[in-house]
């Protein structure tokens, strides 16, 4: 597998090796040992979305006790993903990095905890894989809006389409980080 980093420290990009021959392709997606030489991180849960063509989920994160770490990937489409980093200390502080992963480039995008997540589909049926360091935890879920124009994300599509949840999140201003 292929490691990218980022100006912002924490994110990595990683790139599974894929063998290809005439029947299609085989990804090892996930492998504890090699993938713990990398990310220092447990994974304990999974989960996955299917978005129509112009969906954002986000701009998604918990606080501690429950922080997540996520490595999230695209099994089918593609998206636009972001990762707005919350760490108080951090020199990069408000500061995003937006990627587009796809089942077709098949690069996973490791978001440590400190950060909010989100993404837009930019294809009908899209199916994202997240894997989690931490179980969700209602109680300890906080978002910040989409499209805070403090942030000034450029999302591919427009108009887009979220839940009223996204819509009423924290704008970036008010959000005081508990990270």
């Amino acid at each position: 597998m292929e490691i990218s980093e980022f100006n912002i420290p924490g994110l990595k990009l990683i790139t599974p090796k894929r063998f290809h021959d005439d029947r299609g392709y085989f990804i090892e997606s996930f492998q504890s040992h090699r993938y713990s030489k990398v990310i220092q991180e447990h994974f304990v849960q999974d989960n996955i979305s299917n978005s129509k063509k112009g969906v954002i989920r986000g701009l998604h994160m918990q606080k501690p006790p429950n922080a997540q770490g996520k490595l999230v990937q695209v099994l089918r489409g593609s998206v636009s993903d972001v990762a707005l980093d919350l760490r108080k200390s951090s020199p990069t502080f408000g500061m995003y990095v937006q990627i587009e992963i796809s089942a077709e480039n098949g690069q996973q995008f490791y978001i440590p905890p400190g950060f909010a997540h989100g993404f837009q589909a930019l294809e009908d049926n899209t199916i994202f894989l997240y894997k989690c360091t931490n179980f969700y935890a209602a109680e300890d879920e906080l978002t910040i809006r989409w499209d805070d124009p403090t942030l000034g994300i450029t999302w591919p599509i427009n108009p887009a389409l979220a839940s009223p949840k996204d819509g009423q999140g924290w704008s970036f201003n008010e959000f005081k980080s508990p990270f």
